[in-house]
C-alpha cells in the first residue's frame, strides 16, 4: 500500500463508504503543545493524539522520545477509533515529523493500512472544524515487530556493515551546534541525509525516482541493508517513510542521538565525512 494519501483522495474517501479514521498529530519540537492548534480547527472526524504523551514513552536513558508501552499504546489508538480493519491517515501541521512518527508506530506495531496527508493540514482544501469527535472504542492489538527496530549496538553494526542516516540538519550532523543534547557529532560511520531533502518547498513528497535516485546516491544500493536516526526518533520516522515510498525497507534507531549521545562511552565523530 502507499504509504502517502493526497488531500483529494482523502476528500473522495472521507466521503464514501470507508471512510478512514483520522488522526491529528500536530507537535511541534519545543513547543508550543499541538492541542489548542486542533481546538482552534481540523479536519472533521479527526481525532487529536497527543506525540510526546500517547506516542513516546517518558523520557530518560532510552532518549527524548523512547517507544511508548505497546499496551498504552495499544490502548491510545483504541480511544482514537483505530481497529485492525480500518484504514488510519494521519496528520500533522505540514512539515511531516509527527505524522511520520504515528505512521512509524502503528505499522511497527502491526496495523496494515496506514497513511500519511501528504503535505498535511497546509494542503487541505476542505473545510475545518472546532467540534471534537466521540468515536466508537476500536479494537486495534499491537503486535510489534512489522517494521525494523534497532538498539544502539545495532545502529553502531549499520554504520559498518550497511547504510546508516543521519536525517538532522547537517550542522548538527558535522557538530557545529547541538542546541538539545549532551555532545554534537554524529554516529561513527554514518552518513548525512536531512529529512529537509525529501519534501519540496510546500512539504509535499518529492517523486518515487527522485527520492530513490536521492537515497541510491547516498549509498542505498541494492543489497545494502539500510536505517536511520535523527534526534529522538520522530524525524528519523519521516525518513523511513520517504524510504518506503522509494521502495527501499529501512529500520530505525528510536532513541537516535538523544540516546547515544547520553552516554559518554559511546564514541562520537564530527565534521562532515563519515568517519
Amino acid at each position: 500500500m502507499k504509504p502517502i494519501i493526497s488531500a483529494s483522495e482523502l476528500l473522495s474517501e472521507s466521503a464514501g463508504a470507508r471512510p478512514p479514521v483520522l488522526l491529528d498529530v500536530r507537535w511541534t519540537l519545543g513547543g508550543p503543545p499541538g492541542r489548542p492548534a486542533y481546538e482552534a480547527g481540523h479536519l472533521p472526524g479527526a481525532v487529536y493524539v497527543d506525540l510526546d504523551t500517547e506516542l513516546a514513552g517518558p523520557p530518560g536513558g532510552g532518549g527524548r522520545h523512547p517507544l511508548p508501552d505497546p499496551e498504552a499504546f495499544g490502548a491510545a489508538m483504541r480511544r482514537a477509533g483505530v481497529s485492525a480493519d480500518t484504514p488510519v491517515v494521519v496528520y500533522d501541521g505540514g512539515l511531516g515529523w509527527a505524522a511520520a512518527r504515528a505512521w512509524w508506530l502503528l505499522r511497527w506495531a502491526g496495523h496494515q493500512d496506514v497513511r500519511v496527508l501528504d503535505g498535511g493540514l497546509t494542503a487541505w482544501p476542505g473545510e475545518l472544524t472546532e467540534k471534537a469527535p466521540t468515536p466508537e472504542p476500536g479494537d486495534f492489538r499491537p503486535e510489534p515487530g512489522a517494521l525494523g527496530l534497532l538498539d544502539a549496538d545495532a545502529a553502531a553494526a549499520f554504520a559498518r556493515s550497511g547504510l546508516l542516516m543521519d536525517a538532522r540538519a547537517a550542522e548538527r550532523y558535522r557538530g557545529d551546534v547541538e542546541p538539545i543534547d549532551r555532545v554534537g557529532g554524529h554516529i561513527p560511520g554514518a552518513v548525512s541525509a536531512p529529512t529537509t531533502e525529501n519534501v519540496d518547498a510546500e512539504g509535499r513528497f518529492l517523486g518515487v525516482d527522485t527520492l530513490r535516485d536521492r537515497f541510491t546516491g547516498l549509498g542505498a544500493a541494492e543489497g545494502t541493508p539500510v536505517a536511520v536516526y535523527c534526534g529522538s526518533g520522530v524525524s528519523g520516522a519521516h525518513e523511513v517513510l520517504a524510504l518506503e515510498i522509494a521502495g527501499i525497507p529501512a529500520a530505525l534507531y528510536a532513541g537516535s542521538w538523544s540516546e547515544w549521545s547520553s552516554d559518554p562511552t559511546r564514541p562520537v565523530a564530527t565534521g562532515p565525512d563519515p568517519q
